[in-house]
């Protein structure tokens, strides 16, 4: 085990595999890990991040976050390939599975914990120990399967209720249930709260019984890349702040569409868009 920083008590913890992602600018870093734990910052929180990589990722876009590498045979690497009708995704390399008693014991009380798989390598069983503020969970990694050639396609929730029941906000996309809305139907009937992004249409939010849609300004889009992941940390950051869902899904909304008038991880937010989008109606 590899620790980046000295291991002190951190605010927002992610647990993911940080990925390196072929595209045909070259290989960047990526991984839900990667964009929550950079969006975290700019949103003022001390990050930690608990991965696994082979070493070989390049991790300097991640300094001022701690972040704690499990070892393992290969690095998680995604291959998309994107069509006019759709994204063709392939997993190229996966690391290893990431047990949540990884989480170091300096960091087993954060204001939020956040659970972000990309290739189902997220243990769900919470230590004891473990007792965060708040627990988030984004689903896209354990809704996904791939068959002997990498080739990535949705798969149905098969850990059972109690995991989604325990999260405070659970948040997946549209994507990753292949449009099935009777699973988001189900998934909302279990999460307490529970967000499904959209794309260029926003996002819905279901709480309480209730359901509310939140529209995405119109931007230019460069790259989407990520900004599920931003939406999420932004969410989950907000609702802790404010236990506003409503004012939590506009919030994400609003950073998650700046995002993908960049590339990459240039897509974080700024100090500045954060504050903008703070006091911004739309």
């Amino acid at each position: 085990m590899h620790n980046s920083l000295p291991l002190a008590a951190v605010d927002y913890v992610v647990v993911g595999h940080l990925s390196l992602d072929l595209t045909v600018q070259g290989p960047r870093l990526g991984g839900t890990a990667a964009y929550a734990a950079l969006t975290a910052r700019s949103l003022g929180l001390r990050v930690g991040v608990v991965t696994s990589t082979a070493g070989d990722i390049p991790l300097e876009a991640l300094a001022g976050c701690a972040t704690v590498t499990l070892p393992a045979q290969e690095s998680t690497i995604f291959e998309n390939i994107y069509t006019p009708a759709e994204r063709i995704q392939y997993l190229r390399g996966r690391a290893a599975d990431i047990s949540l008693q990884a989480i170091p014991h300096a960091w087993r009380k954060p204001s939020i914990l956040h659970l972000g798989p990309i290739a189902a390598e997220v243990d769900l069983c919470l230590p004891e120990d473990v007792v965060p503020g708040l627990l988030g969970l984004t689903l896209q990694g354990w809704l996904r399967r791939w068959d002997d050639h990498g080739r990535v396609r949705a798969r149905a929730w098969e850990y059972g209720e109690q995991p989604l029941r325990q999260a405070r906000a659970v948040i997946l996309s549209l994507e990753d249930v292949a449009g099935d809305e009777d699973l988001i139907e189900h998934l909302a009937s279990i999460c307490p709260i529970l967000v499904v992004t959209e794309g260029a249409a926003g996002a819905r939010l279901y709480w309480n019984g209730d359901l509310r849609r939140f529209s995405a300004p119109v931007v230019t889009e460069v790259d989407a890349t990520g900004a599920g992941d931003i939406f999420a940390a932004a969410f989950f950051v907000r609702l802790q702040a404010t236990h506003d869902p409503w004012e939590a899904a506009r919030f994400a909304t609003r950073l998650a569409s700046i995002s993908v008038t960049r590339f990459g991880l240039a897509g974080v937010p700024t100090p500045e868009e954060v504050q903008l989008s703070l006091v911004e109606v739309f």
